[in-house]
């Protein structure tokens, strides 16, 4: 069962750590829509590139936000514009780590995105096979050990974003 209210709240009411796998290789998001074509088109991107607010304003309560992305190659729109707005996500403190496969062979992690909120809650992401989100399942208590063993995972074979970017800029 796809949660919407009840996922969608969790992004103001967590309380300390939101983690989150990147596992696809395509991205769809109509709100970016707009967004998307200005960065492809070179446009300046405005302020909220340099220091992104909601991550702000959760970092400044002292809360811990974190994602790891698992790339492949060759990215494709949607990934180069997320990716080139990462910086402003780390100066909003945000950390940020990537995994290239063609890089580095990692094992033990899932092939879908998931978000782990405060160590005590999992959402399994689901998409269409375009990448368009659909919504976050809720998974039950007994899968947490599994799910913090992939963020852990995730998070030792990451490499600091600006680490990647240095090698593939």
């Amino acid at each position: 069962m796809l949660a919407g209210d009840e996922f969608g709240r969790l992004f103001d009411t967590f309380e300390r750590t939101a983690f989150r796998l990147k596992n696809l290789a395509v991205y769809d998001v109509d709100e970016d829509r707009e967004e998307i074509a200005r960065f492809l088109a070179g446009e300046d991107m405005g302020p909220d590139w340099d220091d992104n607010p909601w991550v702000r304003s959760m970092t400044d309560k002292g809360k811990s936000v974190s994602r790891v992305h698992a790339l492949r190659s060759p990215l494709p729109d949607y990934l180069r514009y997320e990716l080139a707005a990462y910086p402003g996500n780390i100066k909003a403190d945000e950390s940020i780590g990537i995994i290239d496969p063609a890089e580095r062979e990692v094992t033990g992690l899932p092939d879908h995105d998931f978000r782990l909120f405060d160590d005590r809650t999992v959402y399994r992401m689901h998409y269409t096979p375009g990448g368009k989100f659909i919504g976050g399942e809720p998974l039950p208590a007994d899968r947490l050990t599994e799910y913090r063993g992939y963020r852990d995972v995730a998070l030792t074979h990451a490499v600091p974003f600006a680490s990647y970017r240095e090698r593939h800029h």
